[in-house]
């Protein structure tokens, strides 16, 4: 029976409305739905910072800046280039002259022409005209078929009697002009069927001092001469070398070098040709006693 009634007091406790048990019961209250809470909007704060961080942006208008000042900097650089200059065509040089035309024999005009050009303004009127050689003081020039020696045959059929006659030193009978050392030695090889027993000197700057070559023009007698205009001017002027004796010049006119350009198309050489002739030889055209050949 005690526990009979001890256990209906104890669903009686249990099931009564006690003020503890409806504390115990209550649910929060719960918050209007505009407004929220302290801590919810501390979340909220911390939500927004994150999604949207400051450096982000700051590096981003960085890079906007950076990009107006080098596309700044671009339109000025090309507004200060100056417009390009139009590139001057290259004045045609000889060797393009020559390298497109024919070559062409030398003929007695060609020489007139370039020595009445050189002197042209340096001389009187009456000079001029002394210059002037006349067609008979020229042999026949070389039509480009002749080797040196088949052309020397042709303007000099009686070269044995003349070689005979020419006795006197430091002077030569034949004298041959070209541009280069080279050439000279060249044409020394080629005269080996027309020389027969005459003997031939070789007259250029070349490694060979004046004086040396003055001494071997005395020692005995020289009937060629191969030799370029510069020497052979200094030799006349030094009297190494004598004009009477001489009755042919011959000028290696048509001949070209690698760059295509005759004895006359090189400034100094063509200076020193024209400075070679008037130490006597036109004198000597002009009288009769040499005759000039243009091989």
């Amino acid at each position: 029976m005690g526990d009979d009634l001890g256990d209906v007091w104890w669903e009686q406790m249990g099931n009564s409305d006690s003020p503890a048990g409806e504390e115990e019961r209550e649910e929060p209250e719960k918050q209007p739905t505009g407004l929220a809470s302290p801590q919810e909007k501390k979340g909220k704060k911390r939500k927004s910072v994150t999604e949207n961080p400051v450096p982000v942006k700051k590096k981003t208008a960085l890079k906007s800046q950076t990009e107006c000042f080098m596309a700044q900097e671009k339109k000025e650089d090309e507004g200060e280039k100056k417009p390009k200059k139009k590139r001057k065509k290259k004045k045609k040089t000889i060797t393009d002259v020559l390298a497109t035309s024919e070559p062409k024999p030398g003929s007695p005009g060609d020489l007139q022409s370039l020595v009445l050009e050189h002197f042209k303004g340096k001389r009187s009127v009456i000079e001029l005209e002394e210059l002037k050689l006349q067609d008979s003081c020229f042999v026949r020039s070389n039509d480009l078929t002749h080797s040196l020696s088949s052309y020397l045959k042709e303007i000099c059929p009686k070269w044995a009697k003349v070689q005979k006659q020419h006795t006197e030193k430091s002077s030569v009978v034949l004298l041959i002009v070209c541009s280069a050392a080279l050439r000279v030695i060249e044409l020394i090889k080629q005269l080996t069927t027309f020389k027969g027993e005459a003997k031939v000197l070789k007259l250029f700057a070349k490694h060979i001092k004046v004086e040396e070559q003055v001494k071997l023009l005395q020692t005995g007698v020289t009937h060629i001469g191969v030799g370029t205009p510069g020497r052979l001017s200094a030799l006349i002027e030094k009297e190494g070398l004598t004009l009477p004796p001489l009755r042919f010049l011959v000028l290696d006119w048509n001949w070209r070098d690698q760059k295509l350009r005759r004895m006359v198309d090189v400034p100094e050489v063509k200076g020193d040709l024209l400075k070679l002739l008037d130490t006597g030889i036109l004198k000597g055209c002009r009288e009769g006693k040499v005759k000039v050949g243009l091989f």
